[in-house]
């Protein structure tokens, strides 16, 4: 069974539901599964559990502001994590145009800088074609961990 760590940003509510959901389905399957509302560089040192980046875009592509730190602290330190797998799934609103779902490319961006390796291809959930992110992370993520 996999080991998970979501590090979720959001705003409103719906990526931290996202991660929730996930957390209950994953874990109903005998999976360990922990939901980092607001992760810090010390969440993810120590151990080598996947890593799965569960976040909403703000304003004009940015990372929401309870992973904003976290964010910072990983471009500033990079600890290396060479080879742990990762995954994103971001939450956006395509009517903001190249903006979209930018917080999940800046997250992407700096794993990679800390020689992480990303496992499948991003989810992009896009608020203006549903309103359960949910029921398409789920499925997503229980594919995702048969590829790490």
């Amino acid at each position: 069974m996999a080991a998970i760590r979501i590090l979720v940003g959001s705003v409103y509510g719906g990526a931290l539901l996202t991660a929730r959901a996930i957390r209950e389905g994953l874990e109903s399957e005998g999976h360990t599964v922990t939901v980092l509302e607001n992760p810090a560089l010390d969440d993810i040192t120590g151990n080598d559990d996947a890593l799965l980046v569960c976040t909403s875009t703000t304003g004009q592509g940015e990372v929401p502001p309870n992973l904003l730190p976290f964010y910072l602290s990983l471009r500033e330190q990079l600890p290396q994590q060479p080879g742990r797998p990762f995954g994103v799934i971001v939450l956006g609103d395509s009517s903001y145009g190249e903006t979209f779902c930018g917080a999940g490319e800046l997250l992407e961006e700096a794993l990679y800088e800390t020689a992480a390796r990303k496992v499948g291809e991003t989810l992009r959930i896009d608020a203006l074609e549903t309103t359960e992110p949910e029921m398409e992370a789920l499925p997503w993520t229980r594919n995702w961990i048969t590829t790490l």
